[in-house]
């Protein structure tokens, strides 16, 4: 039978030191300081201090020390965290002390019953007492760190960010008593801090990091840094995918308590922090001097976009915004959402479609907005395919709608959110949003209004309703399989805030008639982005997750695009955002061409002749994989 050592069983049922034995070991602690200063204070001997000096010092010394000591409660803190607050508190108890006995000093120097015989000897004592006590507790913290991890599986950690949030994150594991640990190294790629050491753990270089984990067993590497760029963040998760090392990472700061942060909180890195780019700086005071004391309406605003424009619109004090949308739960829990923020903005929550001409004309005449942000739409790409009466309902003749109405109620600016998927339209949903772009456009030239009319073009958002993101988590936590519908699909992909913030700075720059295109980035391919996020749940693809093929989608293309082949692009003041060089149309035809949609959808017309009728309008518009691709080959038969 194996013999369990009897100390460490003992020592880990002792949760919290007694505080009576912490007020006597701080007591015994400045009495061994005074001896010590008497002893180095008279050269190493005793020889010159009476007996009766020495006892009648260490009895003041005590009394006054229990009354410090009861006054500030010393012993009130659990050893076995011993931090900064403690040794401050130590501080402040041998200040108060070493000025009690002082001042004490002081009243009785030119008595025959002097306890101290120098001002210096009173130094000595304050600077052993702090060393002592601070001492102790530190010693007794490592105990119990040792007993606690006595035969506990532990684990090798590296942290990255050799800075406060580091150091912070290394406190915080030390007293995480379920899990047994051993930080082997800081990672930093301040080359002043390469070969020192913090908190007694050496800090390395990424080139250093990657020569140690070929020889050393590494169990996680927490990232503790909020200042890492997306290049060395993709770098590391990488490597360590590449080598069997989980990768996790701190919470924000917003989310501390007290300057730490519960170890639950450190959480598996997700694949959107992947997918970041360098953080774009937009001119916050020029959006102020336009939005502050305005009113807005957002329509959407319950979305994943819709949302988040109100959240950073919220940020340069309007005087209102207008929370329009038809789904009414989400608006519900955005009014919530708003509510507990404590934001001073007043936002009405107004629930309708945006293609109720009533509602929506009562909406304008009784708030009147300076700014319009278009949100609303209807964007699933295989559903509007089987749906085109209601992708133009609300992408076409709604927009047409909201933007007619601020023309007649004097509205600054309309910014419209589209849609890579407009560009060289391959299904209903694409083309829907085009003529949307068309209106607006052609709406701008008029010379009858004084409203700007802007649009903004971008690709996919992360996280937003529906993402595929979002999909692929539900099938890889259901255990597979991961549906892709083709091994060469690939998309652009931008985070929702950053979205949000270009289309506030485009919105601002616009002098009306400007289609807005973002600087998306490089293009993902899907498979990699699947198969990585398979790897991030500690995974292997197609061996404990299957990647499966299903084909593309109605209407769904292999890679989307900003630009048609006949548009190009005019540099802005700001290097993300472009200006798209887009075919104008014909205004009177183009409401022409609306009139006869509107009527074919209140008559509920054959889908058939609305897909045609777009098709007339936007001869770029080619369906694919979809039941409308016979009238492209129609049209093509006719035309030879």
């Amino acid at each position: 039978m194996k013999r369990v050592p009897l100390i460490p069983v003992i020592m880990k049922r002792i949760k919290i030191v007694p505080r009576w034995i912490i007020f006597s070991l701080d007591l015994t602690s400045t009495f061994a300081a005074m001896f010590f200063a008497f002893f180095i204070s008279n050269n190493l001997s005793f020889s010159l201090v009476g007996r009766e000096v020495l006892l009648r010092s260490a009895l003041i010394l005590l009394l006054i020390n229990a009354m410090v000591f009861t006054s500030l409660r010393t012993y009130r803190g659990i050893v076995r965290y011993t931090g900064v607050q403690d040794g401050f508190r130590v501080l402040i108890s041998i200040i108060a002390s070493s000025l009690a006995l002082f001042f004490l000093q002081f009243l009785y120097e030119k008595q025959p019953h002097n306890f101290f015989v120098s001002n210096s000897l009173l130094i000595l004592y304050g600077v052993f007492s702090f060393l002592f006590m601070l001492g102790y507790r530190v010693i007794i913290k490592q105990v119990f760190y040792v007993i606690r991890n006595y035969n506990k599986a532990r684990k090798t950690i590296v942290i990255f960010g050799a800075g406060e949030t580091g150091v912070a994150t290394k406190q915080v594991l030390s007293n995480d008593t379920r899990t047994g640990f051993s930080v082997l190294a800081f990672i930093d790629d301040d080359k002043k801090k390469k070969s020192k050491s913090l908190d007694g753990v050496s800090i390395v270089s990424f080139e250093q990091f990657k020569d140690m984990a070929g020889v050393s067993q590494i169990d996680e590497l927490i990232i503790s840094s909020f200042s890492i760029t997306p290049k060395r963040k993709n770098d590391l998760v990488d490597f360590c995918l590449d080598h069997d090392i989980n990768v996790l990472t701190v919470p924000p700061y917003s989310q501390w308590s007290d300057g730490e942060f519960a170890p639950r909180q450190l959480r598996t890195i997700r694949i959107e922090e992947l997918l970041e780019r360098e953080p774009i700086v937009i001119q916050n005071e020029q959006i102020t001097q336009q939005v502050k004391g305005k009113r807005i309406l957002v329509t959407g605003a319950a979305g994943s976009i819709g949302s988040e424009l109100v959240r950073q619109l919220i940020k340069y004090s309007p005087e209102m915004i207008i929370l329009c949308d038809q789904a009414e739960t989400p608006l519900y829990n955005l009014e919530n959402e708003l509510k507990e923020s404590g934001t001073r903005v007043h936002y009405i929550p107004f629930l309708t479609s945006i293609n109720h001409f009533s509602r929506m004309d009562s909406l304008f005449a009784r708030f009147k907005p300076h700014h319009v942000y278009h949100a609303a739409a209807y964007k699933h790409v295989p559903l509007m395919e089987f749906n085109p009466v209601e992708s133009i309902r609300v992408n076409v003749l709604g927009t047409r709608q909201l933007a007619d109405l601020s023309v007649k109620y004097g509205v600054d600016r309309f910014v419209m959110v589209s849609t890579d998927k407009a560009v060289n339209p391959t299904n209903v949903m694409g083309a829907s949003k085009r003529l949307a772009e068309m209106y607006v456009q052609g709406l701008s030239k008029q010379t009858r209004h004084t409203t700007k009319f802007i649009t903004t073009r971008f690709g996919n958002v992360l996280g937003s309703n529906g993402s595929v993101i979002l999909r692929f988590k539900e099938q890889i936590e259901k255990g597979g399989p991961v549906t892709i519908t083709h091994p060469n699909i690939t998309r652009y992909f931008m985070t929702i805030p950053e979205a949000c913030r270009l289309v506030l700075e485009a919105g601002s720059m616009g002098n009306g008639g400007e289609v807005f295109v973002f600087d998306m980035g490089e293009p993902v391919k899907i498979s990699d982005l699947a198969s990585k996020m398979i790897r991030l749940y500690g995974m292997v693809p197609n061996i404990d997750i299957q990647l499966t093929y299903t084909g593309l989608r109605p209407g769904e293309k292999l890679y989307e695009e900003l630009l048609t082949d006949g548009e190009h692009t005019i540099k802005t003041y700001h290097d993300k955002i472009l200006i798209a060089k887009v075919r104008e149309v014909e205004f009177n035809a183009l409401s022409a061409c609306l009139e006869e949609l509107i009527v074919q959808v209140d008559q509920n017309a054959d889908e058939v002749l609305l897909v045609l009728k777009m098709k007339e309008f936007i001869p770029e518009y080619i369906s694919n994989n979809s039941i409308f691709e016979d009238l492209d080959f129609a049209k093509v038969v006719a035309f030879k």
